[in-house]
């Protein structure tokens, strides 16, 4: 090898504030060597996504709570270059929740996430973006669940999202007819339209998403892929068709509990009204599916049928300039940081 140690971050302390990063420790340890049922993975490429900072603060996101002195998490891309599980050889390129590090140690776990990457048409990097767990949730929901047929209308919560954003796009090359997101910001409603393709845009923290959806949504909703909840989900359901499907992707509204009781929905019963579907998705029960949607997104992807930027930094050194980045919306595409120099 040519790096003798492990270069990695550490968790120093949980941030009081704005994440800094002071949060975090820089170390070098010794490359660590596989168990029985374990292998080393040579990282390539690290995410940086705005989850992180619920671990930062001690918050089960589902894959577990992680501590001060642990190694701070996130997904990554790389290779095996050392095995003894029976599922993975020297030379496989995997992507899997492996931390800030250089040198991961994995046994393939639920929480881990694992994903070993079959596609060779697109750069490896897209593995934490649109070939990713996001890319994976769009496609998955949208054309397992959603199902979005020719000619109707579908809206997308979170639409300039890391998920919203892939789900849109999704949609429209599965036939949809007229595409709507909603985002919180002027320019997260131009992106949406400029860049992904979307047929409208609401801003929910300056329009009523009601009124609007009744204006830019006349005909109804057939598809709401959701990623908000809460008060954006209430005012979706007040515009759903006949047999409509709605995706429950996403929670970004989750608040305190008195908040929670004050967007207690309002308008469920509109789904017995309208005979419609109201279905729950978690991308973690889906791991049998994950080379199904990897296989038609990298097809789509290579015939420019998707809309995908990155945003890369160089080295291991960067990962907490990288989260800043995307914590404070400066990032532009992906936030990607390429670790292995020699990586493609």
């Amino acid at each position: 090898m040519n790096n003798p140690l492990n270069r990695k971050w550490l968790i120093k302390a949980r941030p009081t504030g704005k994440v800094s990063e002071s949060d975090f420790l820089f170390v070098d340890a010794p490359i660590p060597e596989p168990e029985e049922g374990e292998f080393l993975v040579k990282v390539m490429y690290l995410s940086a996504t705005p989850v992180l900072r619920r671990h930062l603060r001690a918050t089960d996101n589902g894959a577990g709570k992680v501590n001060t002195g642990d190694v701070m998490p996130g997904r990554g891309v790389g290779t095996v270059i050392k095995s003894r599980h029976k599922d993975f050889q020297a030379g496989d390129i995997i992507q899997g929740r492996f931390g800030w590090q250089e040198y991961a140690i994995s046994s393939a776990t639920g929480a881990d996430m694992v994903h070993t990457i079959k596609q060779r048409r697109v750069p490896f990097s897209t593995g934490l973006g649109i070939l990713g767990l996001n890319g994976f949730t769009a496609y998955l929901g949208m054309a397992d669940v959603g199902q979005p047929k020719s000619g109707e209308t579908v809206l997308v919560s979170g639409g300039a999202g890391g998920v919203g954003s892939k789900a849109g796009q999704i949609a429209r090359l599965l036939g949809a007819g007229r595409i709507v997101g909603i985002a919180g910001s002027r320019k997260k409603c131009r992106i949406m339209i400029e860049d992904l393709g979307y047929d409208a845009a609401i801003n929910y923290r300056q329009e009523n998403v009601s009124t609007k959806l009744a204006e830019v949504c006349p005909e109804g909703i057939d598809v709401f892929f959701d990623n908000a909840g809460g008060v954006i989900l209430d005012a979706a359901l007040e515009h759903i068709n006949k047999r409509a499907r709605i995706v429950c992707c996403g929670r970004i509204t989750d608040k305190t509990e008195k908040e929670q009781e004050e967007q207690r929905i309002k308008n469920y019963w509109r789904l017995g009204r309208q005979q419609a579907r109201m279905e729950g998705f978690y991308v973690y029960d889906c791991l049998e599916d994950l080379p199904r949607a990897e296989e038609q997104l990298s097809k789509w992807l290579s015939e420019g049928k998707l809309n995908h930027s990155e945003d890369r930094l160089e080295g291991i050194e960067k990962m907490p300039e990288a989260l800043m980045r995307v914590l404070k919306g400066q990032g532009e595409g992906k936030v990607v940081v390429r670790i292995d120099p020699e990586a493609a």
